[in-house]
């Protein structure tokens, strides 16, 4: 029997206050709107990818998708899953989460090939691809940001300067402290102070019930049994985020160099629940232990493999992760000439990280579009297939979604 020394850790050990996402009373995303556009934006879905290997319903047409995702979350073709999401890659680690009529955005960049990031001293990068998204105002309303780190190729300038005060962000405590004091923003990306971040470290936790009063679901989603039947229970679909540890400098003197400079900023993983609470909107400070897990998502964020990635298996206790979104690229710095510094995974690094947390399907991102990364996805694609991981990795282009049930 394990001694309480040996007993792990729980994977959350601060739950924060709760943020209730609400589809219907969504903030209009650029600062200067008063109104969302008429008509509301879709996102230009070229492919729809599913599981690799378990069956699915035949692919929509381009057109479809991109209406169904802009709308709200394709259902079933069944009916008899009770849950469904999307997760769709605009570049570099910029996606759109979606689950329940929420969507959720990760580390907002929409910079174009040829624009420059300044992501230290000395130390700039160059992009060499364009977005999906060509731009924030293109865009359909989101609930929420999930920023893994304050870096210009995660938050660029433009997304800083106009991204409304008032959009939720959930990031990291040194993050909190650049977008809510005045200031301290990044150079050319002011606009003055945010107004609702939640600072989260890792290994805590922010509860994200959501409204779904009202909400215009899909058809195949709304007429289902299993969507009226949740509310009669009075289940709710609701989003829980942990965060995740990550060491964007490899550990040793340069690490301690690193935290007398502040040249690179810390980072968080996410650790992203789809699921249900049986808490109302008045009560959710004390939902915590009420929600019931569908669909674990696990984002890296800009991690090298370090010990602390370790304690994320020890602390799930057998809980399985479905899907991963691992950063990689062998990002370099100061840059392509120079590379003497390694600060996101490459390829062998991505695969040791999916033995380590054993993901039912990985989808790499931040792979190829900044000219310090070093490390190409034909890297990853060799290891996985070394590996015999090639039925655990779905690819996702520029445009292309996930698209998932549970």
């Amino acid at each position: 029997m394990a001694s309480p020394a040996e007993t792990p850790k729980p994977i959350r050990e601060t739950t924060h206050p709760p943020l209730i996402l609400n589809p219907n009373k969504r903030v209009p995303l650029l600062k200067t709107a008063t109104h969302h556009p008429d008509p509301k934006p879709v996102l230009p879905v070229a492919h729809s990818k599913h599981h690799p290997t378990r069956k699915q319903q035949q692919p929509q047409p381009a057109a479809t998708a991109a209406s169904s995702f802009g709308e709200g979350l394709p259902g079933s073709s069944s009916g008899s899953s009770s849950g469904s999401g999307s997760v769709y890659f605009i570049g570099t680690a910029t996606t759109v989460i979606a689950y329940g009529g929420a969507r959720l955005l990760t580390d907002p960049n929409f910079l174009h090939a040829g624009d420059h990031v300044h992501l230290g001293p000395g130390v700039t990068a160059r992009r060499l691809t364009n977005p999906a998204v060509p731009d924030l105002a293109s865009l359909p309303p989101v609930d929420c940001v999930l920023l893994s780190h304050y870096h210009e190729d995660h938050f660029d300038r433009d997304v800083e300067r106009q991204l409304s005060r008032d959009i939720p962000i959930v990031t990291t405590p040194h993050a909190k402290g650049c977008l809510t004091e005045a200031g301290k923003g990044q150079e050319g990306g002011s606009g003055g102070p945010f107004h609702r971040v939640w600072g989260v470290d890792a290994f805590e936790g922010v509860l994200m019930p959501i409204v779904e009063e009202g909400i215009q679901q899909d058809t195949e989603e709304s007429g289902t049994e299993a969507a009226t039947g949740e509310r009669k229970k009075g289940k709710r679909r609701a989003v829980r985020v942990t965060g995740m540890p990550g060491k964007h400098v490899p550990p040793g003197q340069l690490a301690k160099v690193n935290e007398l400079l502040g040249a690179v900023p810390p980072t968080n993983g996410w650790l992203v629940e789809l699921g249900w609470t049986t808490a109302t909107a008045e009560a959710t400070e004390r939902s915590e232990e009420r929600f019931e897990t569908g669909y674990r998502i696990y984002i890296s964020g800009d991690t090298l493999m370090v010990d602390e990635l370790k304690e994320i298996p020890k602390r799930l206790r057998g809980d399985k992760i479905d899907l991963m979104l691992v950063h990689l690229g062998g990002t370099t710095i100061p840059g392509p000439n120079m590379p003497l510094i390694m600060v996101t995974m490459d390829g062998k690094q991505g695969v040791q990280l999916m033995r380590l947390v054993d993901p039912d399907v990985t989808v790499p991102i931040h792979f190829d579009d900044y000219d310090v990364f070093c490390s190409p996805l034909d890297d990853f694609k060799k290891e996985v297939e070394a590996a015999g991981l090639g039925d655990k990795v779905v690819y996702l282009d520029r445009g292309d979604q996930f698209e998932f049930s549970f």
